[in-house]
């Protein structure tokens, strides 16, 4: 581990338990969990206390990372409201044998300082000088805007009343080993149980092998305690040629209350390719909603892409449309 007054760079071994079911890529859950782990280092050396992940940007999976190879996640603080401080992750991998890291993945972080009574507290405040650091602060700023449009977006969407769509869900109690520094699940452990929700999903879908390569909008709404029955309720709302859109809602409630208190602790759009014998991707099996509330939901993942841009992450031998 590494750090500066606002930069720590957290250092994995990426191992076969890391590793995706074929194609030999690392899962896009472990990768979001490294990226929780460091932008929470990076996170508490500046505010000097607990934080918690408010919100979690567009997260594009690039090339895949291997099993056996070094993983580096360097998180630096790019922006700071009064409470909350921006992070920008950037995953990189290298064959140890070589030692020539190439980035993966990148994204945006949100994290919000907590006092000792669970509460918002202020933060030192960042003002970058050098013109980079100005370019990244700028860049933070204009990311707040489209999330408060994708915020705005996800939290009309109405999952509520009849549909046809695939839905699946994994149920579980949320354990000691999830546990993170203030006593709760970590948000990257529940980025983690959000990918493997949609993962069932879209192989539900596609009766064949597919991986995740965009994740947006993560919004944590609650913290989960350990002990706490977690619900994460994955639907199939919108498919491209080569992909699926799949909207994941994480419910927690205690279990001697019964699951109807159950309340949303999380939720993001992941979106996954599917992928031939290969592990190249292919075309997917088309969803045709035909009940409103589908054509409602499917309209809504449309409006979700237009609104982050299109953009085409790229793999080692794979490249999809989202």
């Amino acid at each position: 581990m590494t750090r500066n007054d606002r930069e720590m760079t957290l250092r994995f071994m990426a191992a076969p338990t890391d590793v995706a079911t074929i194609g030999g890529g690392v899962r896009g859950g472990r990768i979001l969990e490294w990226v929780d782990k460091a932008a929470y280092a990076c996170a508490a050396a500046w505010s000097g206390g607990y934080s918690v992940t408010a919100y979690v940007g567009n997260i594009s999976f690039g090339r895949d990372i291997e099993s056996g190879d070094v993983v580096e996640v360097t998180a630096t603080l790019i922006h700071t409201g009064r409470t909350s401080m921006h992070i920008e992750c950037v995953v990189s991998s290298a064959d140890p044998r070589i030692g020539t890291f190439t980035e993966a993945s990148r994204c945006l972080l949100v994290f919000v300082a907590m006092d000792d009574d669970g509460a918002p507290t202020p933060v030192r405040q960042w003002v970058p000088m050098r013109a980079e650091d100005v370019a990244r602060a700028d860049y933070a700023c204009a990311r707040t805007q489209v999330r408060s449009k994708i915020t705005a977006a996800m939290a009309d969407a109405d999952y509520t009343g009849t549909s046809a769509a695939l839905e699946v869900s994994t149920r579980f109690l949320a354990a000691p080993t999830d546990v993170n520094w203030g006593g709760k699940a970590h948000g990257g452990r529940v980025m983690g149980w959000i990918d493997d929700a949609a993962y069932l999903c879209a192989v539900r879908w596609w009766s064949g092998e597919a991986v995740t390569v965009y994740m947006g909008g993560v919004r944590f709404y609650r913290p989960i305690h350990i002990g706490q029955v977690v619900e994460a309720q994955a639907r199939l709302i919108h498919t491209g040629r080569q992909t699926m859109h799949v909207a994941v809602h994480v419910y927690a409630h205690w279990p001697r209350e019964g699951r109807e208190t159950r309340r949303l602790a999380a939720h993001s759009l992941t979106v996954l390719a599917a992928l031939d014998r290969d592990g190249d991707a292919t075309d997917v099996k088309p969803w045709a909603p035909q009940l409103p509330k589908d054509i409602a939901l499917d309209l809504h993942a449309r409006d979700l892409i237009a609104i982050r841009g299109r953009r085409r992450p790229a793999r080692e031998h794979r490249m999809v449309e989202i």
